[in-house]
């Protein structure tokens, strides 16, 4: 067993805190800033074991290099490519095991939003960076539409259950978009109005699941007629695939 706790830093990122329950050691995905770390990790005396990471934007990582600086022990740094003397590189189907053996991440490449990004997941949660947003997924920097939709479909094929930490509060404006597009969507309103009272509370709307995701998230819903039809009385243009939508609302949501 683990807790899961969230790290704000910036003005919308979350940094994932993962705490054995048995022991006082962790491990930070996605450490973009350090101080906000090191203050967890110093209030509840914490010994970070390892740092995981999706991708190589500086909001992600530029916080690893202090985390390393102020570790009394040797931390491996997990992610696709070498971004630092200690990454640990790993690849797709690799899993990776922490605290003694009690819990484990398996490494999935979705390359879209960079070339170079990660997921780490179990049956239980997937830490998917800027793949996927509640309600969104992130913009395509490097990679391809298509490259980017078959991301988000291998993310779609996990449990329903399966909850969902990404690492932005991108979830209000993504939803103002989805309610543009499917304004019936009973299940997309009812969340609108939880989404909103958390907001008002300064709560995080994170995480979600993937099961709630696929029932409001645009972006998982190209083969659902309703999601098609409204985009093609948007863009007035005959959408011929599901790849060929994704395609079309990516760019209109970058013009949003």
């Amino acid at each position: 067993m683990v807790h899961i706790l969230t790290i704000k830093s910036f003005s919308d990122n979350y940094i994932w805190l993962i705490k054995d329950s048995q022991s006082n050691h962790c491990i930070v995905v996605d450490p973009g800033d350090a101080d906000p770390v090191l203050q967890v990790l110093s209030a509840q005396q914490l010994i970070l074991d390892a740092i995981i990471l999706t991708h190589h934007h500086y909001d992600h990582v530029n916080g690893v290099e202090p985390l390393l600086a102020h570790a009394t022990q040797e931390i491996a740094v997990y992610s696709k490519n070498k971004l630092f003397a200690q990454s640990v590189l790993v690849n797709e189907g690799q899993v990776l095991s922490f605290f003694d053996g009690r819990y484990s991440l398996n490494v999935m490449e979705l390359p879209g939003h960079t070339l170079d990004h990660l997921a780490y997941y179990n049956e239980s949660e997937i830490f998917c960076g800027d793949t996927l947003f509640s309600g969104g997924c992130g913009r395509v920097f490097e990679g391809s539409p298509e490259q980017m939709f078959k991301a988000l479909s291998r993310l779609a094929l996990l449990a329903d259950d399966t909850q969902v930490y990404c690492a932005h509060e991108y979830t209000q404006n993504n939803l103002i978009f989805a309610f543009h597009l499917e304004p019936k969507n009973e299940p997309l309103l009812k969340y609108i109005q939880q989404v909103s009272k958390k907001r008002q509370q300064g709560l995080a709307t994170i995480p979600t699941t993937m099961g709630l995701e696929k029932m409001i998230n645009p972006f998982l819903r190209c083969h659902h007629s309703s999601l098609v039809n409204a985009l093609q009385k948007q863009l007035a243009m005959q959408l011929s695939s599901p790849l060929a939508c994704f395609t079309a609302l990516r760019q209109y949501k970058d013009l949003f």
